[in-house]
């Protein structure tokens, strides 16, 4: 099933102009400006859970949406120079704080840059430059640095695709029955 995405000028000129960069190092394009996810000076990182339109999926302590990159083999990133200025990595000092995912899948990774990046379920996490509020989705599936990038599940697994929508189901009245969606804590996006 095809469906049109409507992605903001700015996610779009990203996405342009990372395609077909590699992560060796190629700083020849500038990264957009960043109004919100990971900063260079990151603290100890806090782990969240977000309601999404993927279901319930990885945040930051800002909100903003986590991703993992299918190129990353292991605890290891392959994001760096260009591809880090699009795609932050989670930095943090110490080990991440969190609410709502399960501890035993938190943990680091030591950059080459002798940072740590947070880690869950073994994979490198990263945001998007171009979500610059709490909630954004807009790096869901782009595909350039080598990989797909895709928001994490709270299983620590790539969500490819949101959940097909219920069919609408009739009442004994004959009547559309409507329910109410009610929010699992966290952010609701």
């Amino acid at each position: 099933m095809n469906r049109l995405y409507v992605i903001p000028a700015m996610a779009v000129a990203v996405a342009a102009l990372a395609v077909g960069c590699s992560s060796s190092g190629n700083t020849t394009a500038s990264p957009p400006p960043s109004s919100g996810g990971a900063s260079a000076s990151a603290s100890t990182a806090a782990l969240h859970t977000a309601n999404s339109k993927y279901g319930q999926i990885l945040v930051d302590s800002s909100g903003h949406t986590l991703y993992l990159l299918t190129a990353d083999s292991g605890p290891k990133s392959t994001c760096y120079g260009n591809c880090a200025s699009f795609w932050p990595p989670d930095h943090t000092t110490g080990m991440p704080t969190n609410s709502g995912v399960t501890t035993s899948l938190v943990g680091t990774t030591t950059r080459t840059d002798n940072t740590m990046q947070v880690t869950y379920n073994g994979h490198p996490l990263y945001t998007f430059a171009a979500d610059t509020a709490a909630g954004d989705l807009h790096g869901e599936g782009i595909t350039n640095f080598g990989g797909t990038w895709y928001v994490v599940g709270v299983n620590g697994n790539a969500i490819t695709s949101a959940p097909a929508a219920p069919s609408p189901s009739s009442s004994p009245s004959g009547s559309p029955s409507h329910s109410s969606g009610g929010s699992g804590g966290g952010y609701g996006y």
